[in-house]
């Protein structure tokens, strides 16, 4: 299993990523997905995007992970705190209540009609999502370490 702060790297790969790999994943087909890889409802997030995600649309990084920290900082983030979710997509950096729903929009089934929410004036729709970043461990606790995935979907991991 990967810690939540080992580095890691594909199979292969040395485990320093370079520039060009950040700038790879950033300009890719797959839009990336950053959750805190610690955190029970974010792994619940991550799965229910999976479920509902059959093309294999998404490929999500831990923010803990080295690709995530690198990623973050590519965006202009915080890499120090770990209560913001991220969408990437095409190099722009997409956070809280606009990732989740820019994500929603692309699921199957009736979630791409919560896209419609993006009309809230995003302060409010932050305001809702800030009360369950904060309580979210509380809530729905945390692990020592990261969500080891399945085989059948560890192509979606970027490590």
């Amino acid at each position: 299993m990967v810690t939540a702060h080992a580095p890691v790297s594909r199979p292969g790969e040395p485990t320093e990523l370079t520039d060009a790999q950040i700038e790879e994943l950033l300009q890719g087909e797959h839009p990336i997905v950053l959750v805190d890889g610690v955190c029970h409802f974010c792994q619940g997030a991550t799965k229910f995007i999976i479920k509902r995600d059959p093309k294999g649309i998404f490929h999500f990084a831990s923010i803990q992970s080295e690709v995530g920290q690198k990623l973050m900082q590519k965006g202009g983030l915080r890499t120090d705190t770990m209560d913001t979710f991220v969408l990437i997509e095409k190099g722009h950096f997409y956070t809280r209540s606009t990732a989740a729903l820019r994500i929603a929009r692309r699921l199957r089934y009736a979630w791409p009609l919560l896209y419609a929410f993006i009309v809230v004036p995003k302060v409010l729709r932050n305001s809702v999502y800030n009360l369950v970043a904060r309580n979210r461990y509380r809530w729905f606790g945390k692990s020592d370490q990261c969500m080891l995935p399945t085989p059948e979907i560890r192509e979606r991991f970027i490590e």
